[in-house]
């Protein structure tokens, strides 16, 4: 096999927040064997999703594009799979190709998986326990936990592809740590002897940026149910008690479903070992966006805060890529598939908008290659009725941070249509790395405010997204 075929092997976790992985800075070990691709490969510290959401994310993922291109834009919007994206171009140039775990981008006639050999899913989110799975010869139920159960199937593949001549590409789709966070049993008292600490903005007020950060119903404190937390609280308890009890309720199952993660990708990495195919195989560990883990007192996701926007990335490619390095060039899970496309020689096709990462791979200096210096964001499920976070777009650079939240859902499947005041928020990320402040109306930032509105213009433009409505506002004068 040359180096310009191997085998692609692309894990993608479900909300795994970055700073959930010890590579990235957790003091838990969450994930010792995940972390082992970042001591073997490279570490990307400033990728990002362009629209926090799962489906959206996936799309991305697929096709190259951007939500408005792929017409994924909520999570009530179907994937129509008929559009260009890398697993079909890889199998065409003679790659073997699967999918097992979690599709979540429609069911039934085009918005079943296509590009792939073989594929067995979840219908929808899945269920954590005994788990239905989908397949193009109908549905089975395989009883066991799901994350154990989609690196058996992935396994199962492999095992029936060894020995063949031409390369593989494997998506291991996990439905883990997905919201209603259920471990497995073995895992059920992991953590319980250890100390968490509450993150610093547990208790943000909100004060001090717009609105939309106020009105959303994402509390750990507040909106998490009985079949979040397994238990009623303790009675007694003072608000601030019971709030730092739901805490560790939360993010002790959340931590429990990432170790049966990582558990799965030690078992694929010591298969590419004893098989002899780890040199000439891609693993990327990645998931489909990040996730709040209490920061501003939050779960979920949807916000362009640096929690939500920020994905884990990581890449071991023995033959290209230096063991123990780190990238902080702005990257986006809109650069995967032409990614996956040259790493397998295969051109991109030309509708997609991203930009391979091969050359930082290979250890190009991000400047001297070019490389994007700001980047594009926007969420469009505009106040739905669970989480109520209002729609936005924005512009992220290595400093700087703008978010206009442009007032209403613009006819989106899954969107409100009620209108909301627009508004906007300007971050220092240097001074307020935690976003705690907006400073939009700071004059010493004026400057950066006009520059930032227009670089938001022109990156729209030149991606092609209608600009929902006149960001000329009287919030942004």
């Amino acid at each position: 096999m040359t180096r310009n075929r191997p085998n692609l092997l692309l894990i993608v976790a479900d909300d795994h927040a970055a700073n959930a992985l010890g590579c990235y800075g957790s003091p838990l070990d969450p994930t010792p064997r995940i972390d082992t691709l970042a001591r073997d490969g490279m570490r990307f510290d400033a990728c990002g999703c362009t629209n926090s959401l799962c489906a959206p994310s996936r799309a991305t993922i697929l096709t190259g594009t951007y939500s408005h291109v792929n017409g994924v834009t909520t999570l009530s919007t179907e994937f129509d799979a008929r559009q260009p994206a890398f697993p079909e171009l890889l199998r065409d140039a003679g790659y073997r190709t699967a999918l097992v775990g979690k599709w979540h981008l429609g069911h039934g006639g085009v918005h079943d998986p296509r590009g792939f050999d073989h594929w067995e899913v979840f219908p929808d989110q899945g269920a954590y326990h005994d788990p239905e799975l989908l397949t193009r010869d109908g549905a089975r139920v395989r009883e066991g936990y799901a994350t154990d159960i989609v690196t058996d199937l992935a396994l199962e593949w492999l095992a029936g592809v060894e020995g063949d001549a031409e390369p593989w590409c494997l998506v291991v789709a996990h439905k883990a740590p997905h919201r209603p966070w259920q471990p497995a049993a073995r895992h059920a008292t992991l953590y319980d002897d250890v100390d968490i600490p509450l993150p610093e903005t547990f208790f943000d007020d909100y004060e001090g940026r717009a609105d939309a950060a106020r009105q959303a119903r994402m509390r750990v404190a507040r909106d998490l149910g009985v079949e979040d937390l397994k238990a009623e609280p303790p009675p007694g308890l003072d608000p601030e008690a019971q709030a730092r009890w739901a805490f560790r309720r939360y993010l002790t199952d959340y931590l429990r479903c990432v170790r049966a993660v990582d558990e799965g990708v030690g078992r694929l990495l010591l298969h590419l070992d004893t098989t002899g195919q780890a040199d000439d195989t891609v693993v990327i560990y990645t998931s489909d966006q990040g996730f709040f883990l209490g920061e501003h007192g939050w779960y979920d996701k949807r916000f362009m805060y640096a929690e939500s926007l920020r994905m884990p990335l990581l890449v071991r490619y023995p033959r290209l890529v230096e063991p123990g390095t780190s990238c902080d060039a702005l990257v986006l899970n809109v650069d995967f598939a032409q990614t996956l496309c040259e790493l397998a020689g295969v051109p991109a096709h030309p509708r997609m908008q991203g930009r391979s990462l091969v050359p930082l791979l290979d250890g190009a200096d991000p400047t001297a290659i070019g490389w994007r210096t700001s980047a594009y964001y926007r969420y469009w499920e505009h106040l739905d009725g669970c989480h109520n976070v209002a729609a936005h777009r924005g512009v992220r650079t290595h400093d700087r941070k703008l978010v206009h939240y442009y007032g209403s859902g613009c006819g989106q499947p899954g969107a409100s249509d009620r209108e909301t005041t627009p508004e906007w928020e300007l971050f220092d990320l240097t001074a307020d790395p935690l976003e705690l402040r907006s400073v939009h109306r700071d004059p010493a930032y004026a400057g950066d405010l006009a520059r930032l509105r227009a670089e938001l213009d022109r990156l729209a433009d030149e991606l092609g997204d209608d600009v929902p409505t006149s960001h000329h506002d009287e919030e942004a004068s």
